[in-house]
């Protein structure tokens, strides 16, 4: 089977399939095994940036987590949510969008740490210096663009609707880089927070890492570094990050987006996993959507996605709200039961069960 190409110069292949698309039938399954590469590749890129998808995909996984937790589903939206509006501090949102290169590094480095029996510390000297293998680049940056995507309809649903809102594995090279760039510079910042303990085992490693992640001054410091640091990266002066005039400021969102944005995180959560195992494992999509849904996946696979699952969940909550980071589950993987991982696999199969409905597979 041909492996699905990276981002680099295959990048051109991967653009002529979507340029081609206006003359394919997506409503045939191909009878080919290239052309069914093609298939799915533009069917997942199409629904990505459909807001009516994205309001279906919500409501399922919404549905799903109620199921999940034996109780029944409320209504998804109200008449009145519909049109609702609420203000949100602006400073929260601008401090949110910053964190999700950090987010991305936290969940990254402890996949990688139970991979390779490593500490944090180890990862981050990797990370920082440049010296990572490439499946770890590969691996983190899929988790930058998870993370980044799962923030967008928290800002406005149509920004998933913009060019950049894409497959992961259609992602220019220049969209790659700053996903690396944020993760090169949270380690930096991540590495120097953890410097007192860089002789220590994993599991003070890992305490050390909740403790920061649950603490809502370093997130304010994180993502003024990262703001800071990604406009240096763009040979651009960085500004305030918070001015005066932002800090009582307020904004005005809809409670609707508000909520699709909430509940279809694991959406996003697939779409980037997905793309990392069809590029590592050189599969088609669909093949590891039946996996999921038939539970014959395996256990090292499944929980790539619950940590993919994990980071696009963490990067959500500062939108809803800053205080939610220092609660008990806001922790490193390390930490969480199977209870907490279980919830997230219910929605990672949900999605994978709408998706497939969605490639019209027999």
């Amino acid at each position: 089977m041909n492996r699905l190409p990276t981002n680099g110069s295959n990048i051109l292949f991967l653009a002529l399939i979507i340029h081609c698309s206006v003359s394919c039938n997506t409503k045939t399954n191909p009878s080919t095994e290239p052309d069914q590469l093609q298939y799915e590749l533009v069917t997942i890129d199409s629904l990505l940036r459909d807001t009516a998808f994205a309001l279906y995909m919500a409501k399922s996984l919404d549905s799903a987590y109620y199921a999940g937790i034996g109780e029944v589903a409320p209504e998804f939206l109200t008449t009145d949510e519909n049109t609702a509006v609420i203000s949100k501090p602006l400073k929260e949102e601008k401090i949110a969008i910053n964190l999700a290169g950090f987010y991305a590094l936290e969940c990254g480095v402890g996949l990688l740490c139970s991979q390779t029996n490593q500490t944090p510390v180890e990862w981050l000297h990797k990370i920082k210096n440049g010296t990572a293998d490439p499946n770890a680049v590969l691996l983190l940056n899929r988790l930058a663009n998870a993370t980044w995507k799962a923030g967008q309809p928290f800002r406005s649903l149509d920004r998933i609707t913009r060019y950049n809102f894409t497959a992961a594995g259609l992602l220019s090279d220049d969209e790659v880089k700053k996903d690396s760039v944020q993760i090169a510079n949270a380690a930096a910042k991540l590495l120097t927070s953890m410097d007192t303990v860089s002789k220590k085992p994993l599991p003070e490693q890992m305490e050390i890492l909740r403790n920061l992640l649950q603490d809502t001054l370093y997130a304010v410091q994180m993502a003024a570094w990262l703001d800071s640091a990604y406009a240096i990266s763009q040979e651009q002066i960085p500004l305030p990050f918070i001015p005066v005039s932002d800090d009582t400021a307020t904004i005005t969102k809809q409670v609707k987006e508000m909520k699709i944005a909430t509940s279809i995180a694991g959406f996003y959560a697939l779409e980037c996993g997905l793309n990392y195992l069809v590029t590592t494992k050189k599969m088609l999509p669909s093949n590891i959507l039946k996996s999921i849904v038939n539970d014959s996946i395996s256990k090292e696979d499944k929980l790539i996605f619950a940590r993919f699952a994990n980071a696009t969940w963490k990067a959500g909550q500062p939108f809803r709200g800053l205080n939610r980071i220092t609660r008990q589950t806001f922790t490193p993987f390390y930490f969480l039961n199977e209870s907490d991982i279980d919830k997230d696999m219910v929605q990672i199969k949900m999605a994978a069960q709408r998706l497939l409905v969605r490639l019209n597979l027999p």
